[in-house]
């Protein structure tokens, strides 16, 4: 019997990877002419894989000519030029990046798994494949379902207070995505402004796509105005509900100054992320700039990677009338890149008002989570080290760390007692003192049992 390692991991498929082997030993003589192979049943349960992939690395050994087949004999070896010489086998084994273990990790802000209904998701699904099977099959429009389209628009109508066209709204696998399809829409040949401090990851994409992007500093408002007039940029990035890092929430005034910029010369816009405005635990939710923008010059940006789970990889964004003709016209080639399963379960799954119960529930244990924590840090030997600031709403909040140690060796040692931290200074394009010392808690994926342990940790290292 051939026995062979395939590796399942590897970017190789499993079926290149047997024919590879096979081929290689015919090659080297190995394989004997004339000899017989393995019938596929018996090769595919010998290594664990299926009948297909075996069938299908012996058609391509067939259509190479290193094989040919009787039928009801079986497969067997061609007559060809042996290489009894050492050959080469092409690299199979892939480098693995392993994720190292932390006892706690405030870099990572995952979703609460106790939070997620599992039974209502999956009953979900199963009304989706029963009910619309063959539906399932077919593609769905360029800019996603037209049922999770008016679904997002019905809920952003009743959570946020936002009038929006579903015909203007695009559906795609994460904003990362999105932010990519919208430097094609508005033209490489602009300049972005992007926070500073802010999400480096927004940079970084439109910076691979060619596009010069300026940082601008923010004060206690939020990006500045005045710094922005005095850049060359014509698109602007920010997330005024909830900055990231900094928590900062926009006030009203700020946002007209942002508004009144836009609409001071054809061609700006304002790219408004939303990204966790869900989790706001004193007020009502902040109204979006979106929603008080009659020019058309916001484009706004959300996603349920923070409200469901990151893997479910739906975001969308929301057009104004003449930039979705616009893609529509130019870029409807584009196929919406979340499988309609997905959309059309979210959409039941926020129609039947499922979203609106797991959303509360979550806010529910978020703020539970949030208080222990608090508690846990004010009665901690940290106490009387560090002040807390921008907790009332996000799923992070910020800690003032009164301490002469810099940012990148307090990490260093934390990361060696197993704790890995991030700080302000860590989203900072340009350097700002007033960030120095400022530990971004991410909360809400944290082992609380652990809490006490940790904090212990820190004391020890600051004092």
């Amino acid at each position: 019997m051939l026995t062979y390692n395939l590796e399942r991991n590897s970017k190789t498929s499993l079926y290149e990877s047997l024919y590879i082997f096979i081929k290689h030993d015919i090659l080297s003589g190995r394989l004997k002419n004339d000899e017989r192979l393995p019938s596929k049943r018996s090769l595919s349960q010998h290594l664990k894989v299926s009948v297909i992939t075996v069938e299908n690395a012996y058609a391509q050994l067939i259509a190479e000519g290193y094989v040919y087949a009787i039928e009801k004999k079986g497969y067997f070896v061609s007559l060809v030029e042996k290489n009894t010489r050492s050959l080469k086998m092409p690299a199979l084994r892939k480098t693995q990046v392993t994720q190292k273990e932390y006892l706690m990790d405030f870099q990572q802000n995952s979703v609460f798994s106790e939070s997620f209904p599992f039974t209502v998701w999956a009953k979900t699904m199963r009304e989706i494949i029963l009910e619309q099977d063959k539906k399932l099959l077919q593609p769905v429009d360029f800019n996603g379902s037209l049922e999770l389209r008016e679904a997002i628009a019905q809920y952003l109508f009743h959570f946020r207070g936002m009038s929006v066209n579903s015909e203007n709204i695009v559906i795609g696998a994460g904003t990362e995505y999105l932010y990519n399809l919208i430097t094609q829409l508005l033209g490489k040949e602009k300049t972005y402004a992007v926070e500073n401090p802010g999400y480096t990851k927004v940079s970084k994409i439109y910076g691979i796509n060619g596009i010069m992007c300026e940082h601008i500093n923010l004060d206690s408002k939020g990006l500045s105005v005045n710094c922005l007039r005095n850049s060359k940029a014509d698109i602007v990035h920010i997330s005024p509900a909830h900055h990231y890092p900094t928590g900062i929430v926009m006030p009203v005034g700020r946002r007209q100054s942002l508004l009144k910029w836009a609409n001071e010369k054809e061609g700006r816009y304002i790219l408004e992320d939303d990204y966790d405005s869900e989790f706001r635990f004193v007020g009502k939710p902040i109204p979006t700039l979106f929603s008080t923008d009659y020019n058309q010059k916001v484009i706004y940006f959300n996603t349920f990677s923070k409200t469901i789970a990151p893997s479910i990889r739906i975001s969308y964004m929301i057009l104004p009338t003449h930039l979705f003709e616009k893609f529509n016209t130019q870029m409807n080639f584009y196929s919406c890149t979340v499988p309609s399963f997905e959309q059309y379960t979210l959409a039941r799954f926020i129609n039947n008002g499922s979203f609106e119960k797991h959303i509360n529930r979550t806010k529910k244990l978020c703020r539970q989570k949030r208080d222990a924590v608090i508690s846990a840090i004010r009665e901690s030997p940290l106490s009387d080290k560090v002040t807390i600031n921008e907790e009332k709403s996000g799923l992070h909040f910020l800690i003032k760390i009164d301490t002469r140690i810099p940012d990148n060796e307090l990490k260093l040692l934390a990361e060696k007692k197993g704790v890995r931290l991030v700080f302000m200074t860590d989203y900072l394009f340009t350097p700002e003192e007033k960030y120095a010392h400022i530990l971004i808690f991410n909360y809400s994926g944290i082992d609380i049992s652990r809490l006490h342990e940790v904090l212990q940790i820190l004391s020890n290292l600051i004092k």
